[in-house]
């Protein structure tokens, strides 16, 4: 649910919400380990702030995981990965060496959404267009099968 990039952005930000629609569509989630302090809805059954430092925590059940982006977003895939029952929404730079690392041998299935996402602001209202388009990676074969069925517009690719 929290995106937070690395400083602040060129309109002085630094936290981002995924919209809601995205995380409904996706059923029901037992943890969102990268969560605002502050958010106007739930994404999960149970939350970590950034002051439970999420990746030090035990994760349980199926993990909604929007990471901090940035140089930090691959020690979340890399928990993500360890875990291995998550649905993660990070922007699709295909080429890095984070998406070979983390994804393209390890996810098990990608749903690249159409257009660029909307995130929201602390606040609950809607920001501007993402400066990058988004993509979900499943890790799980459940996880896959929910992004193959989910009526969220976009390419879904299987890996696994």
């Amino acid at each position: 649910m929290n995106v937070q990039f690395e400083g602040h952005t060129s309109i002085g930000k630094d936290e981002w919400l995924t919209p809601p629609y995205i995380t409904d569509a996706l059923g029901e989630f037992d943890l969102d380990p990268c969560s605002p302090i502050n958010r106007p809805w739930e994404t999960a059954r149970k939350h970590y702030t950034i002051e439970d430092d999420g990746l030090t925590q035990p994760w349980i059940g199926r993990c909604w995981c929007n990471p901090p982006y940035g140089n930090e977003t691959k020690k979340w895939l890399a928990k993500c990965v360890e875990h291995g029952n998550c649905i993660a929404l990070i922007f699709a730079r295909t080429e890095t060496k984070m998406f070979f690392n983390h994804i393209w041998n390890s996810a098990d299935a990608l749903l690249f959404i159409k257009g660029r996402l909307k995130f929201c602001h602390v606040n609950g209202e809607q920001g501007g267009s993402a400066g990058a388009p988004s993509v979900l990676v499943a890790y799980g074969k459940a996880n896959a099968d929910v992004l193959e069925k989910c009526d969220i517009e976009g390419k879904f690719i299987r890996l696994k």
